[in-house]
């Protein structure tokens, strides 16, 4: 197994997009990049802390890589506006990748230059990942769990249209 953290704005949909793809066995939401240790929702959320709210990602590289999870990553949140994501605004939701090893590294830089390449003005942080702190209980599947949850019901369903209709060979069966 292989892991991967992301942070594309509230760990609730990116967790909620990255469990539907296969190969993926494991999804945390959780925190990193900030100076607090242990940090809480609350502290995090009022901006307090520095921390992003971000996924971490358990994976089996056979079924599938660590650049399609990057391109999963990129079409499915905004990557190009700064410390927001829809009406989430902060640095808490920025688009962040946590590389693991070199070759994460590697992998976003270069897939970054290439979305910049094409025209797309990505702000996305690429940076060694500190320490992961997994989110409250509460937070863990928090879509699956709250399926009729007023934020659950508005954002995340089109994130979740997006990678069915563009990564259809990447799902779980």
């Amino acid at each position: 197994m292989q892991q991967a953290i992301f942070g594309g704005g509230c760990f609730w949909c990116t967790e909620a997009v990255f469990l539907q793809l296969r190969g993926v066995a494991k999804v945390v939401s959780g925190y990193a990049g900030g100076q607090m240790d242990n940090p809480n929702y609350e502290a995090v959320c009022n901006g307090d802390t520095g921390h992003a709210e971000v996924i971490l990602i358990d994976f089996d590289d056979s079924q599938i890589s660590y650049t399609q999870l990057l391109n999963v990553f990129f079409a499915t949140h905004d990557p190009t506006t700064l410390n927001r994501q829809g009406n989430d605004v902060g640095s808490q939701y920025r688009s962040v990748i946590y590389y693991l090893n070199p070759e994460q590294q590697q992998q976003a830089e270069q897939m970054i230059q290439q979305l910049k390449a094409e025209g797309i003005a990505v702000v996305t942080e690429v940076t060694a990942a500190p320490r992961f702190y997994p989110a409250e209980a509460y937070h863990q599947n928090f879509f699956a769990n709250n399926p009729t949850q007023g934020y659950c019901n508005f954002v995340i369903p089109p994130k979740l249209m997006k990678l069915h209709s563009k990564f259809q060979d990447l799902l779980k069966d």
